[in-house]
């Protein structure tokens, strides 16, 4: 059996072990502690346009701390990007508030502005007016954020940024992270930098970030004993994850520009074979290419291309399941154009770890380039 060569696999720096060290070497092995404040403070620097940041359990935990500081409450209604991951979608749930699910549009494959405005509008007429909505900048491709934000803006309706697949990437030189009411990032063990488990919520002021670190240390009040006035969570980083991603994003310019080459790569040798097409950028976007996706012509070519690298011990997986498309939120409203649906037929994302050597993408596109001429 050949090895195994993985979709997107976690890549160490090297210098992540001495911030864990430090951590125990000073027995800060809670949820506070140096490296959380300086793993923050870096994150801040780096997304820029006066970020304030949390640093929490998951890119999960993050999002539905957005929600509640977005004032979303139940059967409050939330327009989410529909082609994503279900963690952006689940939150809201959470909340006990009404998912309604916007389709894409075919040049970054992120939420469409067109039928955002529409389902504003519909829900409007409803008298039912969205709280909040959440955009995704899916495979590191930044969304559309111009006409989003001005459609946003025109209806007064906050926007949560989900750049969890998006850090590094940027639209006109301004970081994915910065354009939202809120934002949130993950860095999940197949992440562009990973912290094992763990996210962050990025706000636009201090007030927001401290509340959002009171909800997520169980919202205990000043007081010497324990004392709760509302309900709170148990979401804040561990001083020693945050450790491991001190040390990771010292690398995240190494780490994007590796996924960039995966790209290039993939682009280069498949340029003459028409069944394979990708995503270009757009003007002005920068990618940080986490995951190199492929379009083929039809499902049949495309379970031909998965199934056949899985006989190969190489992981590939299909582009996301639209969330309109899920069993789970089959009740749920859509607006919806045909894009999602296509892309996820069609659609194929391969490995793209920045770990990654020139024989293992060697070994898969020949692999690919077999099962396209057999």
């Amino acid at each position: 059996m050949n090895t195994k060569i993985w979709l997107s696999s976690p890549h160490m720096g090297g210098s992540e072990q001495k911030y864990v060290q430090e951590a125990f070497d000073t027995n800060w092995v809670a949820p506070l502690g140096p490296n959380v404040n300086e793993f923050e403070n870096s994150l801040e620097v780096c997304i820029g346009e006066n970020s304030k940041v949390a640093a929490l359990s998951s890119g999960t935990a993050a999002l539905h701390l957005a929600l509640i500081q977005a004032g979303v409450q139940r059967n409050d209604i939330v327009l989410c990007q529909s082609f994503t991951f279900s963690a952006s979608a689940n939150p809201i749930a959470y909340q006990g508030a009404i998912p309604v699910f916007i389709d894409s549009e075919k040049e970054t494959w992120n939420m469409c502005p067109e039928l955002l405005e529409k389902a504003i509008k519909e829900s409007i007429a409803e008298a039912k007016k969205p709280k909040a909505i959440i955009v995704v900048h899916l495979y590191g491709m930044p969304a559309k954020m111009e006409a989003i934000k001005k459609v946003a803006s025109t209806y007064e309706i906050a926007i949560i940024e989900d750049a969890a697949e998006a850090l590094g990437s940027t639209l006109d030189s301004q970081q994915c992270g910065s354009f939202g009411d809120f934002a949130i990032l993950s860095f999940n063990g197949n992440k562009i930098i990973t912290t094992s488990g763990g996210g962050a919520l990025i706000c636009k002021d201090e007030v927001s970030k401290n509340n959002a670190i009171f909800l997520a240390t169980q919202a205990r009040d000043q007081a010497p004993h324990y004392q709760h006035s509302e309900i709170g969570y148990n979401y804040r980083m561990s001083n020693i994850v945050a450790g491991i991603g001190r040390g990771q994003l010292e690398v995240l310019d190494e780490r994007v520009a590796a996924r960039r080459r995966n790209f290039e790569f993939y682009k280069k040798t498949f340029i003459a074979i028409a069944e394979i097409q990708f995503l270009e950028e757009p003007e002005g976007y920068f990618s940080n290419r986490w995951l190199t996706c492929i379009v083929t012509p039809s499902f049949e070519i495309r379970e031909k291309i998965r199934i056949g690298l899985e006989g190969e011990n190489i992981e590939a997986r299909p582009l996301w399941k639209p969330m309109h498309q899920q069993p789970v939120f089959k009740d749920c409203k859509a607006y919806v154009n045909g894009v999602s649906n296509d892309l996820f037929e069609k659609g194929l994302c391969l490995p793209s770890g920045s770990n990654l050597t020139e024989e293992d993408l060697l070994r898969v596109a020949n692999c690919i380039k077999e099962l396209i001429s057999s």
